[in-house]
């Protein structure tokens, strides 16, 4: 199984070049069952990694451009009245897929975002008081620019917690923006085709794995003394709840399995934890700092607890 998962970053690693631990956590958050929110400046590959997510992964995808203008009814679909026999047929919208890009997502409306909420939460949708299941798997991959950036919308709480992940992926390393320059890639946007290494039977036995991955009981109260520090020290307005504290352990498992191991090792929180946490923790008003600073005093002030 690692060896399939070990081809799966190889080959997105191809267009995306020197960001191995980017691609491995993205992985990890699909592989999990969660939805993924990459975030950074225009042109540091977002959309690239998104691609490539679903090229490798073999899922049926559509991309929506959200904008400003755009609405519900551009994502879920519509209902249109066919005269000849006088009734309406419903016309699904590009959420019924495996795996929705949605570019730039904090572009559109709030009313336009929480159109992915139940989505998101249940896979399906309700429209027109209808309730139509989504293929399955259903993935998000959803980008955004940063919220300082113009006509940006910033997404609310609620909407964020539905993100099992977010990423940022900086600036190339030199000697990766350097083997850039010498293949000639442009920045017209030329797609380098990314090979199919993991199938639909393979992704059902990943996701397998990780539910007889084992926790032990140290384990689990390390995992306690992290949330709790989280909603008991002054550095937060918000802690984690118990959902992000869940998020943490499946994230944790999956990140085992990915490592061929049958159990979960404090390093596995630790390596998932700016990913899963980062956009749910929020820093008190007498915090300077962001929230991924926050994360890394979390892992400073709690020890970790050797199996």
């Amino acid at each position: 199984m690692q060896g399939i998962i070990d081809a799966a970053v190889a080959e997105v690693g191809k267009v995306l070049l020197g960001k191995e631990p980017q691609i491995r956590l993205a992985l990890c958050c699909l592989f999990a069952r969660g939805h993924l929110l990459i975030e950074d400046l225009p042109g540091m590959g977002k959309t690239t990694l998104s691609h490539a997510l679903a090229d490798v992964l073999g899922l049926s995808w559509k991309r929506v451009q959200f904008t400003s203008d755009l609405l519900p009814a551009d994502i879920l679909g519509v209902s249109v009245y066919n005269r000849n026999d006088a009734s309406f047929s419903f016309h699904p919208g590009p959420i019924f897929t495996q795996l929705l890009l949605a570019d730039e997502i904090n572009r559109t409306t709030p009313r336009t975002q929480s159109a992915l909420l139940e989505a998101m939460a249940e896979g399906q949708v309700t429209v027109e008081g209808e309730t139509r299941p989504l293929p399955e798997p259903f993935f998000v991959i959803a980008t955004q620019n940063p919220i300082h950036q113009s006509g940006t919308y910033p997404l609310p709480e609620s909407q964020l917690d539905r993100f099992l992940m977010r990423l940022e992926l900086g600036y190339p390393h030199p000697r990766a923006e350097r083997e850039m320059f010498e293949r000639g890639q442009t920045a017209a946007g030329q797609r380098v085709r990314v090979v199919q290494r993991i199938d639909g039977e393979q992704l059902d036995a990943i996701r397998s794995a990780v539910a007889e991955v084992h926790a032990s009981d140290n384990l689990l109260d390390y995992l306690q003394r992290l949330v709790a520090y989280t909603r008991q020290s002054a550095e937060f307005a918000v802690g984690l709840s118990p959902r992000g504290a869940l998020a943490l352990l499946d994230c944790a498992r999956t990140w085992a399995v990915m490592h061929n191991r049958s159990h979960v090792v404090p390093e596995d929180l630790q390596m998932i934890l700016p990913a899963v946490a980062g956009h749910r923790l929020v820093p008190s008003g007498d915090y300077a700092g962001d929230s991924l600073a926050l994360v890394a005093l979390l892992q400073r002030n709690v020890d970790v607890i050797r199996p």
